[in-house]
């Protein structure tokens, strides 16, 4: 009996340890096909490889890996190739599939049909948390909902459109337009990419915060809040790009490398924000002098915690979005002189009809009276610029500032094009491959055709929001995004009517995502000071 026992307890342990031996080698074999693939993809980062091959139990991690540097152009050739536009990326086992489509009805599903199903979830919120804490755009559920609930009435109110434009004016004559002159007197070479930055940083401090950290003044070091939301925003945009969670939090518990960077980060950002505050609790008296978000939302009654993570969040989400559209319709135009010139048509004319002098607002809130050549644009001026608009939305339907947007699936699901969508799924639509596809926006789709976005000449006719979501859709479609086109409109024509900008560089510039896309190596340009601003 013992023998028996023991037999079967060797044959047992034979059989596990065969099996054992048998994984490893399995293992150990896609490993080196693994490996063999990652040198592949280094020494030929510019070769063109769309291939989707998946493998059982590691699913696609393997051409996941070998186009890693080129995700966007790769996402992009699979959906344009996929008869339902969407594309099933299989990561371990159909339950931690990700999905990627740009099919409007998909999206639409997503951001509005089926809402309560596809919320960020606890992966994507994980990746911001220790930076956006419970902000509204990295929260969901009731926490989402009261804190939409109180920005959207807040962003609704004409006060913060007018202190909008008033920060605006501000910012582009003491020290955009001041810039650029000086650029042109002295022919020096400007990164526009790093002046729209500093301008958009500038502003949406303004207007979140009531604090002005003068970026745009490059005679001025830059202000530790600035730099420290550079690193922490990187530093979590690694997270989003790790094959797997646990290796950022591996990071995060030894605290080491990236982590500790965003871990430093974080805490000049919080400490930073806390004491503008803590110095706003004490300034305020209850007079409506204060009209930016900050103080709105003090009044509101909310603890300090909620009050920091809320500005935190509008700062992430004004920072870098319009300057990246800007940027690359800046260089759009360079490439493009008849769209440039019928653009500067429509800014002259808002000039023209002002005539030459004009009573403006201003931060002081008094009244002033400014030549020709220095005439602000008012919220009117601003809403009648629809050619202006279509090329910002021409821009950004081919260079989106956000390239992509992830929901997780609450429950299993079917989206309309078919697809299986299982519980916990990560489902990404993606804008930049959208822009780029043939079904959507026809053979032309790779032009920059600002005609498009008109129904007939003059009238402009803004796409449906699930085939161009840019600015999301649905019940989270973005609260600043008239607030966006107002101050991209008044850059893009303050600019365009005094300066021509001229880039040193004839090469094409690359595309680069992260948590909001950017210029490798910015947009370098010479500044012309545009001879007879009206004369065309």
């Amino acid at each position: 009996m013992i023998n028996h026992h023991c037999t079967t307890m060797f044959s047992l342990s034979f059989l596990q340890f065969f099996s054992l031996i048998f994984v490893l080698l399995y293992l150990f074999s896609l490993l080196r096909i693994l490996i063999m693939s990652t040198s592949s993809a280094v020494t030929t980062a510019t070769t063109t490889n769309n291939e989707h091959k998946s493998y059982p139990f590691i699913g696609s991690m393997i051409s996941f890996n070998r186009n890693s540097h080129r995700l966007i152009h790769w996402f992009t050739h699979l959906l344009s190739v996929s008869s339902s536009q969407t594309i099933v990326l299989n990561l371990f086992g159909a339950k931690n599939q990700m999905i990627v489509t740009a099919n409007p009805d998909n999206i639409e599903h997503m951001l509005k049909t089926k809402f309560q199903n596809y919320p960020k979830g606890k992966p994507f919120t994980d990746i911001l948390g220790d930076f956006l804490g419970t902000g509204i755009f990295n929260v969901d559920g009731e926490l989402w909902s009261t804190q939409r609930k109180l920005a959207s009435h807040e962003f609704s109110t004409k006060s913060l459109r007018e202190f909008v434009v008033s920060v605006l004016e501000e910012e582009i004559t003491t020290r955009l337009v001041p810039l650029l002159e000086i650029a042109a007197q002295k022919d020096e070479v400007l990164d526009m990419q790093d002046v729209l930055r500093r301008l958009a940083f500038d502003t949406i401090c303004k207007i979140s915060l009531g604090w002005d950290p003068c970026c745009l003044d490059y005679n001025r070091s830059v202000p530790p809040l600035a730099a420290a939301f550079d690193a922490a925003a990187g530093a979590s945009a690694m997270r989003g790009v790790s094959l797997a969670s646990w290796v950022w939090k591996a990071k995060r518990f030894l605290n080491v490398g990236s982590e500790r960077k965003l871990r430093d980060a974080v805490g000049v950002v919080h400490r930073s924000v806390n004491e503008i505050i803590r110095e706003r609790r004490q300034q305020m008296d209850g007079s409506e002098s204060q009209r930016d978000l900050l103080s709105r939302f003090i009044s509101a009654g909310h603890d300090d915690e909620m009050v920091r993570d809320m500005v935190i969040s509008f700062l992430m989400a004004g920072r870098d979005t319009t300057s990246a559209a800007m940027t690359w319709l800046f260089w759009l135009l360079t490439w493009h002189p008849k769209i440039e010139k019928d653009l500067l048509k429509e800014v002259n004319s808002a000039v023209d009809n002002h005539g030459t002098t004009q009573k403006v607002p201003n931060m002081s809130h008094e009244p002033k009276v400014v030549g020709l050549d220095q005439l602000s644009f008012n919220f009117d001026d601003l809403k009648k610029m629809d050619y202006l608009k279509a090329c910002l939305c021409e821009s950004m339907r081919l260079y989106p500032p956000v390239v992509w947007d992830s929901k997780h699936a609450g429950e299993d699901d079917v989206l309309p094009d078919g697809t299986p969508v299982y519980k916990g799924n990560r489902v990404m639509y993606f804008p930049y491959g959208m822009g780029r596809m043939e079904k959507l926006w026809g053979k032309d789709c790779l032009e920059f055709r600002p005609d498009r976005w008109f129904s007939e000449p003059g009238v402009f006719k803004m796409e449906n929001p699930y085939k161009f979501p840019v600015f999301q859709a649905g019940p989270r479609v973005c609260l600043g995004k008239e607030m966006a086109f107002i101050q991209m409109k008044y850059v893009m024509a303050s600019v365009l009517k005094r300066f021509e900008l001229v880039p040193v560089s004839l090469d094409k510039p690359v595309f680069v995502p992260m948590l909001t896309a950017h210029m490798v190596g910015g947009l370098k340009v010479r500044v012309r000071k545009r001879s007879g601003a009206c004369e065309l």
